[in-house]
């Protein structure tokens, strides 16, 4: 015999379980729409291709001028590392490291098809991912040369890991 209450259960047992399939349908939804927002927001940080050895020039121009380092970061627009990268050097901590000792120059790489050739002057393997980043004196001169992909997985490093880098390369007061 099937009480009055036990129906009750039943029924609002079956309710809650489809309460619960919209609800992560719904939650679904809202995640991939947010996704999907978040990409569309991105902006461009790295110019077209062909814009490469003009910025370079005219850093190392300023560099020179204002005794400044020169950092080259190696990437694309579609690099979602490079975006964090970028976030991070602009953060509250490494914003001011970078604005006072160093020029950053954002050299776009294509699909890996593009600016080669300043790549390989600045012994950045490609092949090893992106970002990649190099260091140059305020005279142009190769300080460091990022050669096994370090900062290549950037989702999973923290803010502080480009506060080291910074620190580290800063020119000498």
């Amino acid at each position: 015999m099937i009480s009055g209450r036990t129906l009750w259960t039943s029924a609002h047992a079956g309710w809650t379980s489809a309460h619960a399939r919209w609800t992560k349908a719904l939650l679904c939804l809202v995640m991939a729409c947010c996704a999907v927002s978040a990409r569309s927001a991105q902006r461009d940080i790295y110019p077209p291709p062909e814009r490469a050895s003009a910025d370079l020039a005219a850093a190392l121009s300023m560099a020179a001028a204002t005794h400044k380092r020169v950092i080259v970061d190696f990437g694309g627009n579609w690099c979602t590392d490079c975006h964090v990268l970028d976030l991070y050097f602009h953060d509250a901590a490494n914003e001011p490291l970078l604005e006072s000792g160093y020029l950053l120059v954002h050299v776009n790489i294509g699909r890996l098809n593009e600016n080669l050739d300043i790549a390989a002057r600045y012994q950045i393997p490609l092949d090893r991912g992106v970002p990649a980043l190099a260091v140059l004196g305020e005279h142009g001169d190769l300080l460091y040369s990022q050669k096994t992909g370090e900062f290549e997985a950037m989702r999973g490093m923290k803010s502080s890991a480009v506060t080291d880098f910074l620190v580290h390369w800063r020119p000498p007061t």
